[in-house]
């Protein structure tokens, strides 16, 4: 088997390409531990630094497009595909479009850095209407921030990198099979972790055909609208819905009757934010509060 640096050396660009593309197509393939290799590889003149740049970003702006025209196309059902398929807790969906509700598509530049962010932020951008060119633009810079990043970070520590490189490239086999052993173990946690989030979710549903045997007796019950400001935007509400507010959710809970029923959805995966509502609600008193199994999407589909 070559040993690494040869590998690096021979087709670094390629694999960096590769790697980037993805990674930044939604697969949890840490990539940017790769550029800072690269990086140190371009500081001793093995590889092309401007090429790794270039290959990175080439490979940053195909993946974001996709998702971008992506959710231009399908709009939410695309967002939930991502959030549904992603290790990453669920909760990073209703925090990542309040982000992107609040600094708009120049959230692009920075979302790369961010977990949970970087692959909701494309589609998203799609989702909500946002111009070709403007995305184009700041999809370019933020792919140009993060890859450049990383690849100035490998040329600054390269006499650490090179030596860690040297003993792994000594270990042969031994260091693929490291290398695969730690990325099984990443995503192993990301698997536990996103389970364990999951698990603090599991509080009781109320199943579509409940809320309307609740609506057609006469039981009138309260609907709380747990979605993110971005969400709204999407998606009309269930008529006569209160906007939850999370700001103020005490002054917004001093307002209910504790003896109603009450009916929290959202349009998370796995109804997580409305859950978090709800079990907020019945800490506080609400016994008859519970979030709607299969949210704003299980509404639209009930209805004539």
């Amino acid at each position: 088997m070559p040993n690494l640096i040869e590998l690096l050396q021979l087709y670094g660009v390629f694999i960096v390409f590769f790697i980037v593309l993805v990674e930044q197509g939604g697969l949890p393939i840490p990539a940017f531990p790769l550029l800072v290799v690269a990086g140190a590889l371009a500081a001793g003149g093995e590889i092309s630094g401007l090429a790794c740049l270039a290959v990175a970003v080439l490979a940053c702006l195909m993946a974001d497009f996709f998702w971008f025209r992506a959710g231009r196309f399908y709009g939410t059902r695309i967002l939930r595909l991502l959030c549904k398929i992603s290790l990453s807790p669920d909760s990073c969906v209703s925090q990542t479009e309040d982000k992107f509700a609040r600094f708009g598509p120049k959230s692009l530049i920075v979302s790369k850095f961010i977990p949970g962010f970087n692959i909701i932020a494309s589609p998203m951008s799609g989702a909500l209407g946002v111009s070709t060119p403007r995305f184009v633009a700041f999809s370019l810079s933020g792919s140009v921030l993060w890859a450049g990043t990383g690849i100035a970070l490998g040329a600054w520590f390269h006499k650490s990198v090179d030596k860690l490189l040297d003993t792994m490239s000594t270990m042969g086999t031994t260091a693929l099979l490291l290398i695969l052993s730690l990325l099984a173990l990443f995503v192993l946690y990301k698997y536990v972790e996103r389970r364990r989030f999951l698990a603090n979710m599991d509080v009781e549903r109320i199943s579509m055909a409940e809320f309307t045997s609740l609506i057609n007796e006469g039981h009138q019950p309260i609907v709380i609208d747990a979605r993110s400001l971005t969400a709204q935007q999407l998606e009309a509400a269930i008529p006569g819905a209160l906007m939850f507010d999370a700001g103020n959710a005490q002054s917004f809970m001093a307002g209910l009757d504790k003896e109603r029923h009450i009916v929290v959805y959202c349009s998370c995966p796995n109804d997580v934010t409305a859950a978090q509502v709800a079990k907020q609600l019945l800490a506080d008193g609400f016994h008859r509060a519970r979030p709607l199994k299969g949210g704003l999407e299980a509404w639209n589909a009930a209805r004539p």
